[in-house]
């Protein structure tokens, strides 16, 4: 026992030395300066990305003020009288509010809910295409959508569903009357979402294949001889591999809800499908760009804006705690 005690504390004393960093690596002790100019290319890299960041996040907040005021091009973001919450006030007791923010709310929440699990599909599907040349040719066709520009697929969308259209002609065969699927209210989410799914699956597939392929296949091969079937390897080797991406990349969309895109959902737009077609970006476009009533439509954006950061807190708190901390942050 006499031994044993002085060996302890020398222990002891190593390990406290090496917690206050004597065995820390060497470039953890250089100074900020000397480490900056011994690895300056790498921070060059990230100078384009910083001036685009300041100049269009960061810089185009300023203009945010003028969502308080009653906003006169004459008198400037400055000279503009302060009118406080009142044009919040204004959209919130607008008869259109309730229309326009349930239509946001839907289009985002059933693509984020039937967008969401196709990707992570595919990917598993794509992990058990043996062949690489088969697998290289089925992710091309799954990718290729994703280069097509949204006026583009807009443009299909107006001819496969014109009431002359192949679908339609297809329906003939049924002896259904002609559809026009892109002025009918009721068809607008429906034709949204699918093809955005048809459009984005395939890309966001990516990063799962990736995560996928550092999974080390001996798994598969003792869980087979082990007499696992493929939907148990995938439920138990495959899915807790992507089960982080999966959460980080749900809560970014769950947190983005109400940032869907303006472009497609405005291109789609017609006079008679307006009662589920106009949602906030698009009125935004209208009330600030068309109208000319700035300080009102960034009103309704910085609204915008709020409910996606308080959603994207919500989420992440719910996902941490039924993920055993893991999260976005």
């Amino acid at each position: 026992m006499s031994v044993s005690v002085p060996e302890t504390k020398t222990t002891n004393k190593k390990t406290s030395h090496k917690v206050k960093g004597e065995f820390l690596p060497e470039h953890k002790k250089e100074n900020f300066i000397q480490y900056f100019k011994k690895n300056y290319a790498l921070y060059l890299f990230l100078v384009p990305a910083i001036i685009l960041t300041i100049v269009f996040k960061y810089i185009p907040m300023y203009g945010a003020i003028i969502a308080f005021k009653d906003f006169s091009p004459m008198k400037g973001i400055i000279g503009s009288d302060w009118v406080g919450l009142t044009h919040f006030k204004d959209f919130l007791t607008s008869p259109n509010f309730k229309e326009i923010f349930m239509n946001t709310l839907k289009l985002s929440f059933y693509g984020l809910i039937l967008g969401f699990p196709v990707p992570i599909i595919l990917a598993l599907s794509l992990n058990q295409v043996r062949r690489a040349a088969i697998k290289k040719n089925i992710q091309l066709i799954l990718y290729a959508p994703n280069f097509i520009s949204v006026v583009v697929i807009t443009g299909m969308l107006f001819i496969f569903m014109s009431p002359t259209g192949p679908i339609n002609s297809l329906l003939s065969v049924f002896n259904d009357k002609p559809v026009s699927f892109m002025t009918e209210p009721e068809y607008f989410r429906s034709i949204y979402i699918l093809s955005g799914i048809w459009q984005a699956a395939g890309w966001s597939s990516i990063i799962y294949v990736a995560a996928l392929a550092n999974v080390d296949p001996q798994l598969h091969d003792a869980a087979t001889i082990d007499g696992a079937t493929l939907l148990q390897r995938i439920r138990h080797i495959d899915l807790p591999t992507l089960k982080p991406i999966m959460a980080v990349l749900f809560i970014l969309g769950a947190g983005g809800i109400m940032a869907i895109g303006f472009e497609k959902a405005y291109l789609m737009q017609t006079s008679m499908n307006l009662p589920t077609s106009e949602i906030l970006p698009t009125y935004v476009y209208k009330v600030g760009l068309q109208a000319g009533d700035y300080a009102y439509s960034t009103a309704v954006g910085l609204f915008n804006s709020v409910i996606n950061v308080v959603l994207l807190v919500f989420v992440n708190f719910v996902v941490k705690k039924l993920n055993e901390g893991e999260g976005l942050y």
